[in-house]
């Protein structure tokens, strides 16, 4: 049985010289960084080039990786500062979405293109569909400390925010999830009745 490699050993072999070993790294971290990114984006196309952009700065500042915290917790600093400046560009390219009433009703009609009912009825899909609604920074603190099973103080650095304020905005922000959860279970009970 052969042992895993922890990110630590595979970012010494990288450093060494073995880029193969990249491709281990990344894969275990992609599905985790293109969820966030897709809290920030929204759209699957702009998470996915937020993702490679993640994992390409990634790769060029390894070097600079001084293991005082996790691998996950600098790769999701990189992926919080990489969706900001991608959200900024887009937002002079397009027409800006500032509006948490009109994201409301952009998650609505995305839902409404869901063609599985069964899956559409379960917890999970209503839980995300209720993150999707939040505003970024509160969609990335709920998906870093639920998802990512990252502590106050690993978010804190990842955002770069201090722990207390990282505990008041995860309050805030799950006062908000709950508000989207009724909004939806309620908009499923009137569907029912």
């Amino acid at each position: 049985m052969q042992e895993v490699e922890t990110d630590l050993d595979l970012i010494s072999a990288i450093l060494a010289g073995d880029t193969g070993s990249y491709a281990v790294l990344v894969k275990r971290h992609q599905r985790f960084v293109f969820t966030l990114a897709l809290r920030f984006a929204r759209s699957r196309e702009d998470a996915e080039e937020i993702a490679q952009d993640c994992f390409i700065k990634a790769y060029k500042a390894l070097g600079t990786f001084k293991q005082t915290s996790k691998f996950s917790t600098w790769l999701y600093t990189i992926t919080y500062t990489t969706a900001m400046t991608y959200l900024r560009k887009k937002r002079f390219n397009s027409s800006s979405i500032d509006d948490e009433e009109q994201v409301l009703q952009l998650a609505n009609n995305d839902s409404s293109f869901d063609a599985d009912a069964v899956e559409k009825k379960s917890t999970y899909k209503y839980l995300n569909e209720a993150i999707a609604m939040l505003l970024p920074d509160d969609a990335a603190i709920i998906t870093l400390f639920y998802k990512g099973e990252q502590s106050l103080e690993e978010i804190g650095q990842a955002l770069a925010m201090d722990p207390n304020t990282v505990k008041v905005k995860l309050h805030r922000a799950r006062h908000r999830l709950k508000e989207k959860l009724q909004f939806l279970l309620k908009e499923e009970v009137k569907e029912l009745i």
